[in-house]
């Protein structure tokens, strides 16, 4: 892979580096914000080799390369200067722009957390080996790993000052002030303090998390206030005095208390769960990683990681799972690359089956499971039911880090059998969600023997449109779900009225309570589902009539809904028509037609 190349095409798609805000990287995906989000064409990012895949998730555009990753970002950083401040588009939702924060908060100082989590699970197998703990080389090597943790509120501050917008150094010193050896020795002593007859409360900020968080945030506001009000002759010295002066003592009588106290809350109820219901969180992390991760959502939970890291060492809330999760990912990918008849497939299965199994999983996630529900499904139960042995086992992560087969040694800490409970953990979601996928998840239909690349067809089957309007490719429905083909392949039209009719001869599978959408199956087995508008189920069936029931034999062409498409849209819509086949996993490919005009009884697409 030309690295500098790839760089280079991937600027020429997102209007250059003058209009990157923000650039970093995690394991295998960039990660970035514009000025300009006009300037961004993800499609033609998507089609860019060496490019996996591309999205907007959480308010941040991710690039996913995979492992090489590191070096496509450094050779973008050296074709310019990036203005590293960020702000969320004005279109970005509250959740979005919250999980954009955090991303860029946290991401940049998982390196570190890694590596001094890494360091301490060495440590531990040395000690297993012979190693005395009285030994210098153990006792300098111990305060390496502790000052990746210890001095974390030190390197948050610098990362959350470049996310805000405000002086990352003055950001810094802030959390210098919190970890000052004299104020530690106050907090030792345990003597009552006072500021200007102000109480302080006596708080060891070492490793905390929110309270560094809490302190940069105010900044980004003090900062500016600062700006405006300091004279122009002294502005440079009196703008930070007055930053410190502020935050600083504010930071010590009431953020860094604030942020303590919920930090401790976070902890205990992480503790809670993981003395009284272990199982629980490592159950549902196994099942939903997957789709944690197509949303974004993922990000939410890093507070709650750095939080348990800093106050027990370890955390159990995502670890576990997202290891079993990943191995099941492999499962399923290598099961696939196993049955197939279709060489192309076979070797892109077994590519991302071996890379999902080391921790990297968008190879396997995009180019197999998410394409095919069933198999999906397939890896959510592996992985739900390997993360509730792991649950039940106690199964922690010592640091952060991509789990995978690869990076086991995040799992090996003061319980030696953390990491053995961990394995088979992973054997327990590998071979459940292979089993699923060979006798459920993954069939290859209408196959003919020999030895050709691709399996015969033996029939086309035509969809035709429900709805007259334009053909719209799903990548440009502005739904996740629909767009990323979770539910399926297929197609959507733009209508341009409110009638939905039959388009196959079949039989009415469902027709849902709020009347948005309607299931089909064709005589010849095609699961189809017709969905109207986005978010439109929250109309609770207003403007929608239904002329058929679940259970009624269709034609082609019989009237099935109709809806007002005009007061829909008034109500604040869009009234765009996914087609989707549900069962796209027992099909070679769902073929759509070109985008255009399209009317009732064209075909739409065409599944083989």
């Amino acid at each position: 892979m030309n690295y500098h190349d790839l760089a280079k095409e991937i600027l020429a798609h997102i209007g250059g580096i003058d209009n990157v805000t923000q650039l970093t990287n995690c394991a295998t995906r960039l990660r970035m914000n514009f000025k300009d989000e006009s300037k961004v064409d993800l499609e033609q990012i998507k089609e860019i080799k060496g490019v996996l895949g591309a999205a907007k998730k959480s308010g941040q555009y991710q690039i996913i390369i995979g492992p090489d990753v590191s070096n496509v970002c450094n050779e973008m950083k050296n074709m310019g200067q990036v203005d590293q401040v960020s702000k969320p588009a004005k279109n970005t939702g509250k959740i979005d722009a919250l999980m954009d924060i955090f991303a860029s908060i946290f991401t940049p100082v998982i390196p570190a957390i890694t590596a001094a989590g890494m360091i301490k699970a060495i440590l531990v197998v040395c000690v297993l080996l012979g190693m005395r703990k009285e030994t210098q080389v153990y006792a300098i090597l111990s305060f390496i790993a502790d000052a990746g943790f210890y001095f974390l509120p030190v390197m948050l501050a610098f990362s959350s000052a470049k996310k805000l917008g405000c002086n990352p150094y003055l950001a810094t010193m802030i959390g210098g002030i919190l970890l000052h050896p004299n104020f530690a020795k106050m907090v030792s002593a345990g003597d009552p303090v006072f500021f200007l007859g102000l109480p302080v409360k006596l708080v060891n900020y070492g490793s905390s998390v929110i309270p560094i968080i809490l302190a940069v945030w105010l900044m980004s506001y003090e900062e500016r206030f600062a700006d405006r009000i300091s004279p122009k002759p002294i502005k440079f010295f009196m703008k930070p005095v007055l930053v410190i002066l502020i935050v600083a003592p504010v930071s010590l009588i009431v953020l860094g208390p604030l942020g303590s106290y919920v930090g401790t809350i976070i902890a205990n109820v992480t503790d809670y769960l993981n003395q009284h219901v272990s199982w629980l969180v490592p159950t549902l992390m196994g099942g939903f990683m997957p789709l944690l991760v197509l949303t974004g959502m993922h990000w939410s939970f890093l507070p709650i990681l750095m939080t348990s890291y800093s106050t027990y060492g370890y955390e159990a809330v995502m670890g576990p799972g997202s290891l079993v999760s990943n191995i099941s990912q492999g499962g399923a990918s290598l099961c696939v690359a196993m049955k197939t008849k279709n060489k192309e497939l076979k070797q892109l299965a077994s590519s991302a089956g071996i890379t999902a199994l080391m921790g990297i999983t968008e190879p396997a996630m995009y180019g197999v499971t998410i394409k095919h529900k069933k198999i999906l499904i397939s890896v959510m139960l592996g992985g739900a039911i390997g993360g509730f042995y792991a649950g039940l086992m106690g199964v922690v992560r010592y640091t952060s880090g991509t789990p995978g087969l690869l990076s086991l040694a995040i799992f090996i800490g003061k319980n030696p059998f953390n990491v053995v409970h961990a394995l088979i953990a992973c054997v327990i979601g590998f071979s459940v969600t292979f089993i699923l996928t060979w006798f459920y998840g993954f069939k290859e239909q209408n196959q003919t023997g020999g030895d050709s690349n691709v399996s015969e067809i033996s029939r086309k089957i035509i969809i035709s449109s429900p709805v007259n309007g334009n053909k719209v490719n799903l990548s440009k429905v502005n739904d996740e779900t629909f767009a990323k083909e979770i539910l399926g392949k297929g197609m959507a039209v733009e209508p341009i009225d409110g009638k939905i009719k039959a388009p196959f001869d079949g039989e009415v599978v469902t027709v849902f309570r709020t009347k948005h959408v309607i299931g089909l199956k064709s005589v010849e087995g095609v699961e189809l589902l017709i969905h109207i508008g986005i978010d439109t189920v929250e109309l609770e069936g207003k403007y929608f009539t239904t002329h058929v029931t679940a259970g009624d034999q269709v034609k082609t062409g019989d009237l099935l809904m109709e809806f007002d498409k005009q007061a829909i849209e008034e109500a604040g819509y869009e009234t765009i028509v996914p087609v989707i086949v549900t069962n796209t996993g027992n099909y070679l490919d769902v073929v759509a037609s070109e985008e255009g005009t399209v009317r009732t009884g064209d075909t739409l697409f065409t599944v083989l």
